[in-house]
């Protein structure tokens, strides 16, 4: 349903991503995992021809939807696709909704604009989705106001704003930020079931290795602006082979007593101003060498797996 090929995007002269690339089709959930700042919630601005709205642009590369390249649609014909057949899940349940505006309004404005519904229809279709997303007294939900709702409890009406006009492809950009453990756990269920019983294409955006693992079929690691690793969830976690992956995985907790200690990565994310030459991830990589510094590496396939990294043969060797 959604293809992305050599995703590359400027502002001004700074071109903060370059090179993205990757397929998902219906019934399928594509993670896209990195650090803060590593261009994900920007390659989802990408797709959803949101880049205008903060000065940036599309400088190359295709984003096609069900055939069509959307990187040649006018703000007209997005409008049409962007909240009714591809639907967004805002980062920020806290201020994504209107908090002047009851919850009923604001779900059944995505049905009427995008399903041409009237009034009665699209409060009956709203309160339809809140149950399926299992929100109890969905009449009663309709006439409260944003601030008089939890935090779980205002990320599953914007899950439903984005499932309201039926699309065909979901993108959520890291929809458990800012929620507790629990909460976080039982939106993720969420999605999972609405993949299987929709048959939607989601596209999840995380920082959180270990949802990926639970959750998605097929994974992009992104780094500095790039996508350094991607291919099937289990070929990934089995064989990582690009060091920023392994570095990842490494960060997920595996213990609960109080003598395990968690593992981080040394350095920061680049800015997008000081990306580095050759391999964006080499001053903090502990397996980079001189020729890292200089070329960046193209990908090498490996089964139905791909990394960009010029010793990802000798860490294939090593885990094999």
């Amino acid at each position: 349903m959604l293809s992305v090929r050599d995703l590359g995007v400027a502002f001004g002269t700074v071109q903060p991503l370059s090179g993205v690339s990757f397929a998902v089709g219906k019934g399928e959930t594509l993670g896209i995992v990195g650090e803060s700042g590593s261009g994900k919630s920007l390659t989802a601005m990408s797709v959803m021809g949101l880049l205008p709205l903060s000065g940036g642009r599309i400088t190359g590369g295709t984003v096609e939807f069900d055939g069509q390249d959307l990187t040649k649609l006018s703000e007209r014909a997005y409008r049409k696709l962007r909240g009714g057949r591809i639907g967004l899940i805002t980062q920020n349940p806290m201020t994504s909704l209107d908090p002047l505006q009851k919850i009923g309004p604001q779900v059944d404005d995505v049905a009427k604009l995008h399903l041409g519904l009237d009034a009665t229809k699209a409060r009956a279709r709203t309160e339809e989705i809140l149950g399926t997303l299992r929100i109890p007294e969905p009449a009663l939900i309709c006439e409260r106001y944003p601030h008089q709702m939890s935090g779980g409890m205002k990320q599953r009406i914007v899950i439903a704003m984005a499932l309201a006009a039926d699309p065909d492809v979901l993108i959520a950009d890291e929809p458990t930020t800012a929620l507790d453990v629990t909460v976080q756990a039982q939106i993720i269920r969420l999605l999972d079931d609405l993949v299987k019983e929709r048959d939607l294409a989601l596209v999840l955006i995380t920082h959180d290795m270990s949802v990926v693992a639970q959750t998605c079929d097929k994974v992009v690691v992104m780094y500095a602006g790039r996508a350094v690793e991607h291919g099937p969830v289990e070929e990934i976690f089995d064989r990582p082979r690009h060091p920023y992956t392994q570095a990842l995985i490494a960060c997920i907790p595996r213990g609960l007593d109080g003598a395990t200690r968690l593992t981080g990565i040394e350095g920061t994310v680049p800015t997008v101003v000081n990306y580095p030459n050759g391999c964006p991830f080499h001053p903090r990589c502990p397996r980079a060498e001189a020729i890292c510094a200089t070329d960046p590496p193209d990908f090498s396939v490996h089964g139905d797996s791909a990394a960009a990294c010029h010793f990802a043969e000798v860490a294939d060797a090593q885990s094999a």
